[in-house]
């Protein structure tokens, strides 16, 4: 159970980040001054390109963890009745 709480914490914050992000490159279009635009741009791209690479890692070994506690549980209940 802790182990879902860690992966599913991890997930939000990174879901957060790419937020963050996103409205970093909202404002980036407000932005008057050529230089401040592209430095904000390219920022809030990097701070995207992470947090959606890292949601994507955690979503992933959050799938794997559930997959293996399913199958795990599914050969504990076929070993037991066969």
């Amino acid at each position: 159970m802790a182990v879902y709480l860690k992966y599913g914490g991890l997930i939000i914050i990174a879901a957060l980040f790419m937020m963050l992000g996103i409205h970093v490159l909202m404002g980036a279009y407000r932005l008057e001054d050529p230089f401040s635009f592209m430095l904000t741009f390219f920022a809030s791209n990097f701070i995207i390109l992470i947090s959606v690479s890292l949601l994507i890692g955690f979503a992933i070994r959050f799938w794997r963890l559930h997959t293996t506690k399913m199958d795990g549980k599914c050969e504990k209940g076929s070993r037991s009745r066969g």
